[in-house]
């Protein structure tokens, strides 16, 4: 997984400023973009980061829950626009301290799931040489959106990560919890499932949320690392890498299919919401 990273040249598009007072739909439009471009060899791999205000994320199985009305209403009454994404997972909160980066290649080399996921893996770990050791991936009970790759240290999440493959072009997401409080934003989350619930049983087994189980970056290493410096880091990982920074945001040709999938993702949404 090293070798691949260090070896590839990889177009780097930052919207960890630009896209934060927009809809996190238009970044997984952006995501569904690029899984088009990079899979037909349209451009480079590319590895992309994104930042958006006060939103959660629900998955499509956090949308059948029996009072999904008084969820959402939980969420927005804390601050919080819901919506609902085109990728697996359940709810994730989105703010201005958390990072998320997208790791988007093609299908060229078959790749598995578990190694596109320990391909992000490898990345986090070398953005973070001085904690690299105590990063452990494995599924963290009584955190939101539990995966066999949520991130820890000391058993206390601080990043989950999610995939999706279209077009012959894999995306892999990560949400990295870095600033501020990770309990609270779980705590959050308790209660969109407590009032999505309502003590009502479901064939899905939503998790129960246990806020102690989830910390930021800053909490757990006791720095003040930043948003800002994380998407630094990643920016001179990938100068190191390639020697130079391939930085190239979307070009005049391909906002053409942006504005394909924007339409698309926005349409599906509302349509979840309105049902």
């Amino acid at each position: 997984m090293n070798d691949f990273l260090q070896q590839t040249m990889w177009r780097f598009i930052d919207q960890s400023i630009s896209a934060n007072k927009r809809s996190p739909l238009e970044s997984f439009a952006m995501d569904d973009t690029l899984c088009h471009l990079v899979g037909q060899k349209m451009t480079n791999s590319t590895i992309r980061t994104w930042v958006h205000h006060d939103a959660v994320v629900l998955g499509i199985q956090d949308h059948r829950l029996p009072y999904i009305e008084q969820g959402m209403e939980t969420l927005k009454n804390s601050g919080y626009d819901p919506i609902v994404r085109n990728s697996g997972g359940l709810a994730v909160v989105l703010d201005a301290g958390v990072l998320n980066i997208s790791i988007v290649l093609n299908e060229d080399k078959p790749l598995s799931i578990n190694n596109a996921f320990e391909m992000m893996v490898a990345l986090i770990r070398q953005l973070f040489p001085e904690i690299s050791t105590k990063i452990e991936a494995y599924e963290i009970v009584g955190s939101y959106c539990p995966g066999s790759y949520d991130l820890s240290i000391n058993g206390q999440k601080f990043a989950g990560i999610s995939q999706r493959r279209m077009k012959s072009g894999i995306a892999v997401q990560i949400y990295l919890c870095v600033e501020g409080s990770g309990s609270e934003r779980a705590e959050l989350i308790k209660r969109f499932y407590e009032n999505g619930l309502q003590g009502e049983k479901t064939k899905f087994e939503y998790p129960d949320i246990k806020p102690e189980v989830m910390a930021s970056l800053q909490q757990l290493t006791g720095q003040n690392v930043t948003v800002f410096e994380v998407n630094e880091r990643l920016r001179n990982l990938l100068r190191q890498w390639n020697g130079q920074l391939f930085e190239l945001p979307l070009q005049q040709e391909e906002m053409e299919l942006y504005d394909y999938y924007l339409e698309r993702v926005f349409k599906r949404n509302e349509s979840m919401l309105s049902k």
